[in-house]
């Protein structure tokens, strides 16, 4: 109804009159008092973890240094150069078969089949436009033939022009009568644990098969030989791929992929190509490559010969012998001492020491660190041919052997061996050959074992040797000092 002052007026039942404004009012003080006792209350606060997801900026994904969206670009530009490989040759009879029951069957079967074919795939890369590849040793070791399959699809037979098998190193050849796409060598010393690697190769007889990964680790030792230091990779390595390059992300060959673990997943090795650098001009001119020798056994650093020798951590090459007459011998070195450097290069673990040397020039003159009790020293060691002693060390007379009354076979220490054990001239005797039925076997004893001491008593010459072995009586025990490498270890047992 409409009061005379011409406002809206509701009329209640108890007749009370109220006008809008005084309604307005009383709704925005009411919806005023209820915000605060709700923030009083907390309710209309957030969860803390709301709360924080609300003040937190969203995470943003910042990829890392160097990390490729594709490897599609970089596989162009280097495929060219890889090749694949493909060997056969001739396995021949290898004379009279060791069980007589099936010696007429072989020998029949030989006459009818004198000789059969086997055939290997492999990987390698072209180094120049001259048609040099390089792949491993073992892909084209002992091949009558060997078959490069390039990339372009032609194939073309191949020669070897220069091997190294303590590397696993083969340089082979192919005329191609025009220019040929090479890759570039890169520093694998600049490789960094996490760099991202590129595999190409032939697994499986696949060719052209492209894998990524990252280096995994670095100096790997795993048994293949003198000079391991492999780089380890995730890219997937498998048989065929073997001789193929490992490139890093600027299209540079890093390694030359060679080992795999059979058993495992992500276990790929690779050989460093500053390693292959150091052979490959010889190996293209043909040449023997010759290796530096010091004359010292080594032994690893143990914890506990590093709490003696009052390390703080396990680093260097200790020397377990130094063989007389040796460079080492020459300039002073002596058992005991503990490697450190050469050249000014760090000795980190024994294996780097050998590597070092065996890239020295033969006769040139290095400088050698090494902590003698406690003090620091350095000589001048001059670097002598490893072949030139391995090969008066095999010329030298070996000896068939005297049997003793307790499974041996012995004989007299050459002097080469003397010298190469570091021994005085006369001492001890070489085991030639042992009967594995013995206590001698049992305990462990092998051939190539030189017994120095025997029950606590010298033994001079093989005379000697026999001579106390024949005093013995059954149930009596016997106890020998031995050298085995250089390592001593003494070995008892009962007759």
């Amino acid at each position: 109804m409409k009061t005379d002052r011409g406002h809206l007026s509701l009329e209640p039942r108890m007749g009370r009159k109220y006008s809008l404004r005084t309604l307005l009012l009383t709704a925005v003080l009411s919806i005023g008092i209820g915000l605060g006792i709700a923030v009083k209350l907390d309710w209309l606060q957030p969860s803390s973890a709301q709360s924080q997801a609300a003040s937190a900026p969203p995470p943003v994904y910042a990829p890392p240094r160097g990390a490729p969206s594709s490897f599609a670009d970089l596989t162009k530009q280097v495929q060219a150069a890889v090749v694949n490989i493909s060997t056969s040759k001739t396995l021949r009879p290898r004379g009279r078969y060791p069980n007589p029951l099936y010696e007429d069957f072989y020998n029949r079967y030989y006459q009818s089949n004198p000789q059969r074919r086997q055939s290997s795939l492999g990987s390698g890369f072209i180094l120049n436009k001259d048609g040099y590849i390089l792949t491993n040793n073992h892909v084209v070791s002992g091949a009558d033939e060997i078959e490069v399959k390039l990339s372009d699809g032609r194939s073309l037979a191949a020669r070897i022009v220069g091997s190294d098998p303590k590397t696993d190193i083969a340089v082979i050849k192919i005329d191609a009568h025009e220019s040929l796409p090479t890759v570039a060598l890169g520093n694998s010393d600049s490789l960094e644990i996490g760099d991202w690697v590129l595999a190409i190769g032939n697994p499986f007889g696949l060719t052209q098969t492209v894998t990524a990964g990252i280096v995994s680790a670095k100096g790997r030792v795993i048994g293949a030989g003198p000079y391991d230091d492999f780089i380890q990779t995730d890219a997937s390595i498998n048989p065929g791929n073997s001789g193929g390059p490992l490139f890093n992300l600027r299209g540079e060959v890093v390694g030359v992929n060679t080992a795999v673990v059979a058993a495992g997943q992500g276990l790929g090795f690779a050989i460093p190509i500053n390693m292959a650098k150091q052979v490959i001009p010889k190996l293209i001119k043909g040449q023997k490559v010759e290796r530096g020798y010091l004359g010292i056994g080594l032994q690893e650093v143990t914890p506990e010969l590093m709490q003696a020798m009052g390390l703080s951590k396990p680093e260097g090459a200790l020397v377990g012998q130094v063989f007389e007459g040796s460079p080492a011998h020459r300039a002073g070195v002596q058992a005991g001492d503990l490697i450190l450097g050469l050249n000014g290069q760090p000795i980190q673990k024994t294996n780097d020491l050998p590597i070092l040397v065996g890239q020295a020039e033969v006769g040139s003159e290095v400088t050698i660190e090494v902590l003698r009790r406690g003090e620091r020293k350095s000589f001048q060691v001059k670097i002598a041919s490893q072949s030139e002693v391995g090969q008066a060390i095999a010329g030298s007379a070996v000896g068939t052997g005297n049997s003793s009354s307790i499974g041996l076979a012995i004989r007299d220490v050459n002097p080469l061996e003397s010298q190469r054990n570091g021994l005085p001239p006369g001492q001890g005797v070489t085991v030639t050959d042992i009967d594995q039925r013995s206590a001698a076997a049992f305990v462990g004893i092998q051939p190539g074992d030189v017994i120095l001491k025997f029950n606590d008593q010298p033994v001079v010459g093989s005379q000697d040797f026999l001579k106390k072995s024949g005093e013995l009586k059954r149930g009596q025990t016997v106890r020998m000092l031995v050298k085995r490498g250089p390592m001593t270890s003494f070995f008892a047992f009962k007759i």
